[in-house]
């Protein structure tokens, strides 16, 4: 273990690179959980880059790196990891370098920072995931699922059921990048909450006796719009009335309905805007953008999240839509923020508490709760995530792997959340080669499920479910590939369940197997 002290005087210490790394070159190959997990031979042809090296970003979805030569390994672990992250290097041809970085919190060093090496003498990529999930156990850090269906009953439905992702309103405003100026009537698409009850009956008349439901663009002016100010419910799909009836209708149906939701992104345009209340950045740097469809925004001071979440959920509740649950977007992705605004500031650490206590008191109200993807701080918080795929060059959303994905986030959690799968060759997250529902399956993961579903699909969800039902509840306890190509690959679970996928023929199999994954019960 490593230990670094500072005292902040009239010289204070911004960003310390240490300790010194290994020499690069002198691994056959590293080992990091950028995304779900890359495994990076030294020589890999393609130079790799990190979207982000912040802990808890894509980059670093958990603290820790590793390094396997001649079958040991060595695990670099952040103990102290919400000012840290890395500094990596493979240029094309490689060899790979990365190094510790700490940096300062709100301007000083803070507080002593540490990490740990622990040395193995074998156990490739699935040893030092296991290692990791041992350090979070023996630190009480590690909720099962089972634990979580305990304190929240509710999330025991999810278990073998798919994920329907649907919308009401996707509204772009003018000073979005997205705005189609050449067609302005792809600016405002609306579908009402009573014709999605409708499509949600017809999904359950084929066979889908329960589902997850998540909906997108619910607020009073669509998708991505106004917020932290999104209510009321838009009043062209329907009003109050109208997203009561469609809560109505999922509860009917025994699905599980939860809200797309955002206490972030700060719009400029929001009935509660106050330029005071806005996060601040370093040096009284405030950032602005119109990315999304809502227009121009900054980013509202985390402090302030929980305050706006409760008037909000709880004005839902009080208007008798019986919500259960709710997506907070970005919290469990986007590395923490910091706020230097001196009437509200806020450091990493205490931006983490601001976004746990978002995500409690949903389940207070007895709510699922999720978020966009599984950083590690939040995992014990979260019960499902939408997305834990692999990395893509150049970005995720489409591509081909940077490095050799293997599964280092379910090694250590699969038994912890539930994490979705689209079924797709080459989707989000997915290598553009692949089918998601390859993969899907070997990570015995949640099948995505379309509103109006292909009877192919449906088949493919079905098969998902069975084997999510199973073992969505138990360890993955070991994971290898089965030839040099790396593309015949095993799972295996605590109960003895194996899963083949060969990414090339496009097959699989699983031992033993399904018994009846006919129906989606």
């Amino acid at each position: 273990m490593c230990r670094i002290l500072a005292e902040d005087g009239d010289a204070r210490v911004r960003e310390l690179l240490w300790p010194a790394s290994f020499e690069p070159g002198s691994f056959e190959s590293t080992v990091v959980p950028f995304m779900q997990g890359m495994l990076l031979p030294r020589d890999w042809p393609r130079s790799v880059r990190l979207y982000d090296s912040m802990s808890y970003g894509r980059g670093l979805y958990m603290p820790w790196w590793g390094f396997e030569r001649d079958g040991a390994s060595v695990l670099v672990l952040l103990e102290t990891p919400d000012d840290a992250g890395c500094r990596f290097d493979h240029p094309a041809g490689g060899p790979t370098s990365i190094d510790v970085r700490w940096v300062h919190s709100l301007g000083r060093w803070s507080y002593p920072r540490v990490v740990r090496f622990a040395f193995l003498d074998r156990g490739g990529y699935v040893g030092l995931a296991k290692r990791y999930r041992l350090h979070l156990q023996e630190t009480g850090r590690f909720v099962t699922l089972r634990e979580k269906i305990v304190r929240n009953p509710l999330v025991g439905k999810l278990v073998g059921a798919p994920v329907v992702h649907t919308s009401i309103l996707y509204h772009v405003q003018p000073q979005s990048s997205y705005y189609d100026k050449k067609d302005p009537a792809k600016n405002h698409q609306l579908v009402t909450f009573d014709r999605r009850g409708e499509e949600l009956e017809a999904l359950a008349a084929l066979g889908v006796g329960r589902a997850y439901v998540h909906l997108d663009g619910w607020g009073v002016r669509g998708y991505d719009n106004l917020h932290p100010d999104v209510l009321p419910p838009c009043p062209e799909a329907g009003g109050w009335s109208g997203m009561r009836r469609f809560a109505d209708t999922c509860f009917g149906l025994g699905f599980v309905f939860a809200i797309h939701d955002q206490y972030r992104d700060y719009y400029l345009d929001a009935a509660s805007y106050n330029p005071r209340n806005a996060q601040v950045g370093e040096g009284g740097r405030r950032d602005f953008h119109a990315t999304w469809y809502g227009g121009t925004q900054t980013y509202l001071c985390p402090s302030l999240a929980p305050g706006h979440l409760a008037k909000n959920y709880q004005a839902i509740l009080d208007h008798d839509v019986q919500l259960r649950g709710a997506y907070l977007d970005v919290f469990a992705v986007v590395p923490p923020d910091e706020c230097y605004n001196p009437e509200h500031p806020v450091t990493r650490t205490e931006c983490l508490r601001f976004r746990g206590d978002c995500f409690d008191f949903v389940r207070s109200r007895g709510g699922v709760v999720s978020s966009e993807e599984p950083a590690d701080w939040a995992v014990p918080k979260l019960d499902l995530v939408h997305h834990g795929p692999f990395p893509l060059d150049p970005n995720p959303g489409s591509g081909p792997a940077m490095g050799i994905p293997i599964p280092l986030f379910d090694l250590v959690y699969h038994d912890s959340i539930f994490l979705p799968w689209s079924l797709g060759k080459g989707a989000w997250g997915i290598p553009e080669t692949d089918l998601g529902y390859l993969h899907g399956l070997g990570h015995a993961g949640l099948p995505y499920l379309s509103i109006a579903p292909s009877a192919a699909e449906l088949d493919e969800v079905r098969t998902m479910c069975a084997l999510n039902a199973r073992v969505g509840l138990l360890e993955l306890t070991y994971h290898e590939f089965l030839d040099g190509s790396f593309r015949r690959q095993r799972f295996s679970y605590a109960d003895g369940t194996k899963v083949m996928i060969d990414l090339d023929a496009g097959t699989w199999d699983i031992s033993p197997k399904l018994v009846s994954p006919a129906g989606i019960k």
